[in-house]
C-alpha cells in the first residue's frame, strides 16, 4: 500500500502497489498492483507503470511515460516477466520501457540515466549507468548499452547489438552490429568513424590514453576485413592499458561483428 506519499485524487494506485516515502504521483497516473517504487520518486501526470516493475529512489517520470508494460515481442507466451530500474533516472515525455519476454527474464535500466522524450527501450534490454538516450532514440529487444554511452537523436539499435562504454552513436544512425567502447559511429548503417574524443575529454581521460585508442581505431579501420588480424596488431602496436584491454575484450566477445 502507498505510504506517506503525495497522490493526486485522480491517480489510480492499486492497493497492492508498494510506494516509498515522499513520492509525488500526479494527476491521472496509473500504478499497477505488482509495482514496487522507492523513495522520492516523482510522476508528473498521465504516467502508467505496470507489470512486475521494481523502481529505485529519486526517479523522475514526465507525462505519458509507459513503464513495465508487456513486451511487443510476438514470442511472448505469458508468465511473469520483470522490469528493474535503479536510482536517479529521468524519463522524459512519452518514453516507453517494456518488460522482458520470457518467464523470469528482466529488462534492466541502471542509475543516473537521462532517457529523453519519446525514446523506446525494448524488451530484455540491459542499460548501465550515466547513459543519455537523446530524443526518439530506440533500442530493439536484447540490446546492451554500457556505462556513459550517448545515443544521438532518432538513433536506432538493432536487437542483440551491444554498445561499449563511453561510446557515441550519431543522430539518425542505424546500428546493426556492435559498437566498441570509446568509439564514435555514425551513418545508416552506422560505421566506426573515430574515437569519441569529446566524451573522453569530458571524462578526463589522459591524452596518452586517447592517443592509444586513436591508434587502435586506425588499425580497426585498416583491417576491418579481418578482426583477428586487427586484434593481433593492436596487441603488438598499442600499449595494453585498462582501456585497450577493455576494447580487446569487447571485440573478442562480440557475436554480431563490429560496426
Amino acid at each position: 500500500m502507498p505510504r506517506t506519499s503525495g497522490i493526486h485524487p485522480s491517480a489510480v494506485v492499486h492497493p497492492g502497489a508498494i510506494i516509498g516515502e515522499d513520492c509525488a504521483i500526479g494527476p491521472w497516473c496509473v500504478i499497477g498492483g505488482d509495482v514496487v517504487m522507492g523513495d522520492r520518486c516523482r510522476l508528473h501526470s498521465h504516467v502508467v507503470i505496470d507489470g512486475h516493475t521494481d523502481i529505485g529512489d529519486d526517479n523522475l517520470f514526465f507525462p505519458f511515460c509507459s513503464i513495465g508494460l508487456r513486451t511487443q515481442d510476438l514470442k511472448h507466451q505469458g508468465g511473469i516477466t520483470r522490469t528493474r530500474i535503479g536510482d536517479r533516472n529521468t524519463f522524459r515525455e512519452m518514453v516507453s520501457v517494456h518488460s522482458a519476454t520470457g518467464e523470469g527474464d528482466v529488462t534492466v535500466i541502471g542509475s543516473d540515466n537521462a532517457i529523453l522524450a519519446q525514446c523506446h527501450v525494448g524488451h530484455d534490454s540491459i542499460l548501465g549507468d550515466h547513459i543519455v538516450l537523446s530524443n526518439l532514440a530506440s533500442l530493439a529487444g536484447h540490446a546492451i548499452i554500457e556505462d556513459h554511452v550517448v545515443l544521438g537523436g532518432m538513433a536506432g539499435v538493432h536487437q542483440f547489438c551491444r554498445v561499449g562504454r563511453h561510446a557515441f552513436l550519431g543522430g539518425l544512425s542505424k546500428l546493426v552490429q556492435d559498437l566498441p567502447p570509446y568509439m564514435l559511429a555514425d551513418g545508416n548503417p552506422a560505421r566506426l568513424r573515430t574515437i569519441n574524443r569529446v566524451g573522453l575529454e569530458r571524462h578526463d581521460f589522459p591524452a596518452g590514453t586517447r592517443d592509444h585508442l586513436r591508434h587502435a581505431c586506425r588499425i580497426l579501420h585498416r583491417e576491418r576485413g579481418n578482426i583477428t588480424v586487427a586484434t593481433e596488431r593492436i596487441r603488438k602496436e598499442v600499449p595494453e592499458g585498462g582501456e585497450i584491454g577493455a576494447l580487446l575484450r569487447f571485440i573478442g566477445e562480440s557475436t554480431r561483428g563490429l560496426a
